[in-house]
């Protein structure tokens, strides 16, 4: 049956006595957070209506869900999917079957090992994958065809704390849970845009900074939605973290704040750590460093000094970087200096990007990583590793990293790579070599749910992987918190999982150890290793291979017991563990070195490895927007996310756009070494000098030129290998054309305009309620005439009615196409302040009929009653745009948020737009004093 998605708003109920619904909880498959969902299929005879809302049991979200979780039934369709095996590369691509393609794969592994060696296979997977799916990758890969060459994109996003991690406490660990975030009394937000990247949580501590004294701080070289309701943000210098915090824990030494006993009695290595810090002994000096002022930085190390419980929360902006690794651990120090770590409410708190980013740690997802947080390369571990799997070869080595991988791929080193469930040739930086890699690469696999990505087309074979709504397994939040991801959709025939899939291929390279039937098999199995020799704090000895990731009280799971398992955080050492027992680790001060004592990391500030200069005078910063995920696969389905940012799009303050000739709304190249790309200029003051930013998520599938990974620079961590994305030099310059235009076209007639839009030098496409949206712009000087246009369009039959006014000395056009009344197209060519109002015309294409008086309005470009614009939507829920917001701000002279709430319901959904909503407050409270 096909889905019909459907929306539903948060807060609605559906009765559980209705024989034609199914209510089934789940996990969302977005960010860190790890929201609870609960799915509603209700069958009709139309087929079936999902609707997805907050699970108000869940301990991560209580019901809450950001403007993503809220919109998730809008991605479940099937026109998208791979839904067949395939072979051959795309413009051979032919169907195929399971058993012929698992053949294949089987048989080029193995002759790739024969004839190269074990090191020319790899495999790269992805965040997004269940920890199910990814155990039986990471059993496959380094148990029995030997080798550790398997890495993840999450190495694009949380390798370099789990590297701090290992370094500080022995173990890749974040010790606290997202409760100490309502019960401290200071919250740090490093390198986060908490409200876009993480909404539920940074509601969850805006609502406790209501009820409670909580000081925010948000350290962040922009000025982000998360700054809005900040009490202080500190506008860092890209990459200076480290000179940052090592002049915090400096100032914590000097004016005699070190937590004595528990540094004595805990920790190791404080006077290396005070030493290499020493450069930053002076709050002048840091200041300098660090571009923040005096004044700022005395304020934030003044009230971290006097506040016992402070919360630190990093993410994306401390790990990507070449210094990710020593940024994590300079945070970390200042807390271990002040024993602010396991106590309620006092703890670093790396904030991963992806679902399972941390479930795929648990099973080793990282190519310099064991299953059950052992070590690659300790011979204990391997023999331990190996005796459990009983495998003929276990890797002995660590293997490449994402960069160094597709590098070892473009030069032929590795013969054959399996993609999983993730899009490299966007997303990785100098994204180009990764597109050269794959046309080189002898033999390439990929499992997915996208017919279509960047990367789909350099495979030789496709596998059709199950989607969210089909899966059966678990995920970890970046609380530790493992959840169920429950299947609730009917499965296409020829979906699998991708655990399915690895076992059979390696069932045909002859060996044993993958007849798994169910999640529930292999989930008992990485149970059961993690408890294998693994013992409690208690008994812990020298010899011990201890680890605190430890899931003793889940072996014995029975399948019901598998398929009800509550959201429960690790270690579970018991089958009656209650739910709080490990909310916080650390709290005893022994530690996961073998000492069990933490370690102080000696950190140095050290430059960037590549600087601006006369050519590349910008430093180029890349991240995330409010509305949309990763590379736009499932996000861009959704009409309802496309709304907030609609075009890819580059931040640049209004000082460098005169300097470089730009100006608000138009176009700009941004290039750098490796790469170009080309975006909308957006003229912000929230963006320092001398700094630009773009967005990540855009594609070639969604636009002409706006990959971003194009331009980003490969350097890497020296020692997590994770990408420098926050610090890449560039130069901007105008992107000229002759003209701009919009285009939309109702959906299911997307062929008729695909000429038109592959002969324009630049577009983006946009989804629609009921059409398809492109931005255009053209260099060429095509004379606006019908017949011109009707040949890029390709509206030829009788069928289609044309309506027409133009003006070609002046590059403008406006051109109607009907179909027995229905509007099927329109093309507006015009100076790009002439353009009309893009929601007025997607609105006209949910009429059934357009009235006389429509169709004049169309020809004109405007609305015959014109009436104020929404303006640029701020609330997606409710469709509250910028304009409206303001004017109802102004009068009824509104001071708070929630009286924006009570008089346009903007906010009172999913709550992602509300620091945006604070800004305007401000705003509008800043004109009115003038």
């Amino acid at each position: 049956m096909k889905s019909i998605p459907m929306m539903e708003l948060h807060g609605s109920t559906e009765s559980h006595t209705d024989n034609n619904i199914k209510t089934t909880d789940s996990t969302c498959p977005y960010c860190g957070v790890g929201c609870g969902v609960t799915a509603k299929v209700q069958m009709g005879s139309l087929g079936q209506k999902v609707t997805i809302t907050g699970n108000i049991h869940h301990p991560a979200n209580f019901g809450k869900l950001c403007i993503k979780g809220s919109n998730l039934a809008d991605t479940l369709g099937l026109e998208s999917r791979v839904l067949q095996p395939m072979l051959g590369r795309k413009a051979q691509r032919q169907i195929s079957d399971w058993d012929t393609v698992t053949t294949k794969i089987a048989e080029q592994f193995q002759h790739c090992i024969d004839e190269y060696g074990r090191e020319s296979v790899a495999f790269y997977v992805s965040g997004q994958l269940l920890t199910e799916d990814y155990y039986v990758a990471n059993k496959f890969v380094k148990g029995y065809l030997g080798t550790a060459n398997i890495d993840t994109n999450s190495r694009l996003c949380m390798s370099s704390a789990v590297a701090a991690h290992k370094r500080a406490f022995g173990e890749d660990i974040v010790p606290a849970s997202y409760q100490d975030f309502e019960h401290t009394d200071m919250v740090v937000l490093v390198g986060s845009n908490t409200a876009w990247c993480h909404p539920v949580l940074y509601q969850r501590i805006m609502r406790a900074k209501e009820e409670r004294d909580l000081f925010v701080v948000v350290i962040d070289p922009r000025f982000t939605a998360t700054c809005e309701a900040a009490d202080l943000h500190l506008p860092i210098l890209i990459g200076q973290d480290v000179a940052l915090f090592n002049g915090l824990l400096q100032y914590l030494y000097q004016n005699g704040k070190a937590d004595v006993n528990f540094v004595t009695m805990h920790t190791q290595g404080l006077t290396a750590a005070l030493d290499s810090s020493h450069s930053e002994s002076s709050i002048y000096d840091v200041a300098q460093k660090t571009g923040i002022s005096l004044e700022k930085l005395e304020l934030f190390y003044q009230k971290f000094t006097q506040t016992e419980k402070v919360m630190t929360l990093f993410s994306m902006g401390v790990n990507q970087s070449s210094q990710g690794v020593n940024k994590a651990n300079s945070i970390i120090n200042c807390h271990l200096l002040t024993g602010k770590i396991g106590k309620l409410g006092a703890a670093p708190f790396s904030m991963t990007g992806q679902p399972n980013a941390m479930g795929g740690r648990e099973v080793g997802g990282l190519a310099n990583m064991l299953a059950a947080h052992m070590e690659i390369e300790n011979p204990k571990h391997q023999q331990l590793v190996q005796e459990f799997w009983k495998s003929p070869y276990i890797a002995q080595k660590a293997g490449l990293k994402a960069v160094d991988l597709f590098e070892a791929v473009e030069s032929g080193r590795i013969k054959a790579i399996w993609i999983m469930a993730t899009n490299p040739v966007v997303s990785l930086p100098n994204a180009d070599q990764v597109k050269r890699a794959l046309e080189k690469c002898e033999f390439v696999v990929m499992s997915d749910i996208c017919a279509e990505t960047d990367t789909t087309q350099y495979a030789d074979v496709l596998l059709p992987a199950l989607a969210w709504g089909e899966k059966e397994g678990t995920v970890t939040n970046s609380e530790r918190r493992i959840s169920r991801q429950n299947a609730f959709l009917a499965v296409p025939e020829q979906c699998k999982a991708d655990w399915w899939s690895i076992s059979q291929v390696a069932k045909k390279m002859g060996f044993d150890g993958f007849d798994f039937t169910s999640s529930h098999d292999i989930f008992k199995e990485h149970a059961q290793l993690s408890a294998y020799q693994n013992v409690q704090p208690i008994d812990r000895t020298d010899d011990s291979i201890f680890r605190y990731f430890n899931l003793s009280g889940l072996t014995d799971l029975s399948i019901t017991d598998y398929q009800n398992l509550a959201p429960i955080q690790w270690p579970v050492w018991s089958s009656e563990q209650k739910e709080d027992a490990v909310a916080r680790l650390y709290a005893d001060g022994h530690f996961s070195h073998a000492d069990g004592k933490a370690k102080f990391i000696a950190t140095s500030v050290v430059d960037p490895v590549h600087q601006t200069d006369s050519e590349y005078p910008l430093i180029l910063n890349t991240g995330r927007i409010r509305d949309q995920w990763h590379t736009m696969t499932r996000t861009g389905l959704s009409a309802n996310l496309s709304t907030h940012k609609a075009e890819p799009y580059c931040e640049v303050h209004p000082q460098d756009a005169l300097k470089f000739g730009l100006k608000d709304t138009e176009l700009v190249e941004v290039k750098s070494a490796w790469g170009s790309c080309v975006l909308r200029v957006v003229l912000s003051d929230k963006i320092r000098r001398g700094q630009v930013f773009a967005s990540i998520h855009w594609t070639e599938q969604t636009a002409s030129d706006a990959r971003i990974g194009k331009v980003v620079n490969p350097v890497v961590d020296a020692i997590s290998g994770e990408p420098e994305f926050k610090h890449t030099p560039v130069i901007i310059q105008p992107f000229y054309t002759q003209w701009q235009g919009v285009l939309y076209v109702r959906q299911g007639f997307e062929h008729y305009t695909k000429n038109a839009v592959d002969k324009m030098v630049w577009w983006t496409k946009i989804i629609t309620a009921k059409a398809t949206r492109y931005e255009l712009a053209d260099r060429r000087k095509i004379s606006a005439t019908t017949e011109k246009l009707k040949e890029l369009l390709a509206f030829e039959d009788e069928s289609f009615e044309w309506l027409n006014v133009e003006d070609p000395s002046a590059y403008i056009s406006h051109n109607i196409v009907l179909r027995d009344g229905i509007l099927i197209a329109s093309l507006y060519i015009a100076p790009k302040a002439l353009l009309p109002d893009r929601d007025w015309i997607a609105s006209l294409f949910k009429r059934e009929r357009l009235s006389a008086m429509h169709r004049k309005a169309l020809l004109a470009g405007q609305p015959m009653s014109m009436g104020n614009s929404e303006g640029a939507l701020v609330c997606s829920c409710f469709k509250v745009g910028k304009n409206r917001m303001i004017e109802t701000i102004k009068a009824k002279n509104i001071t708070d948020e929630k009286q924006v709430t009570a008089c346009l319901k903007a906010g009172g959904n999913c709550g992602s737009c509300l620091p945006e909503i604070r800004g305007l407050i401000k705003i509008c409270q800043m004109e009115a004093r003038l």
